[in-house]
């Protein structure tokens, strides 16, 4: 995970398990959506009071599952942004075991930034733009897909 900049440890609950005693493929997307938010708020482009002014909304999801996460497993996830275009910016994640390396599962979402109270995209913040690209070491952008 050297690549990665941020890192957002998970507590592997008994409620994300499913009847095989692992973690329900469906609780992975709660793990990459828990970690974009706290990676939001850690940059400062979310103060996680009123979620209208989150700025962001889901446009597309991939999940590779590696191998499964079991219950009191120690697991992190890797977040990073790789591109930023006119209204939307491309993230990757990873799920592992720190302890281990093992990778659990990689997973790209493309985010759109949105204003929710007009219901429609936005052009992503210059501030946004300025905080990402600085912390993860890439062009502002926009870039082509």
């Amino acid at each position: 995970m050297a690549t990665f900049n941020f890192h957002y440890p998970i507590v592997v609950r008994y409620g994300d398990l499913d009847p095989q005693w692992h973690v329900n493929n469906a609780r992975f997307l709660v793990f990459l959506e828990q970690t974009r938010l706290a990676y939001v708020q850690n940059l400062g482009l979310f103060d996680g009071k009123d979620f209208f002014k989150l700025g962001m909304i889901v446009a597309d999801v991939h999940i590779a599952y590696r191998a499964p996460i079991q219950l009191n497993e120690a697991v992190r996830v890797g977040m990073r942004v790789t591109r930023l275009g006119s209204k939307s910016f491309q993230t990757e994640y990873v799920i592992e075991n720190p302890q281990t390396g093992e990778v659990k599962a990689t997973a790209e979402i493309i985010m759109v930034t949105f204003d929710y109270y007009q219901n429609r995209s936005i052009p992503i913040p210059d501030h946004w733009r300025e905080k990402i690209a600085a912390f993860e070491g890439i062009p502002p952008g926009p870039t082509p897909a």
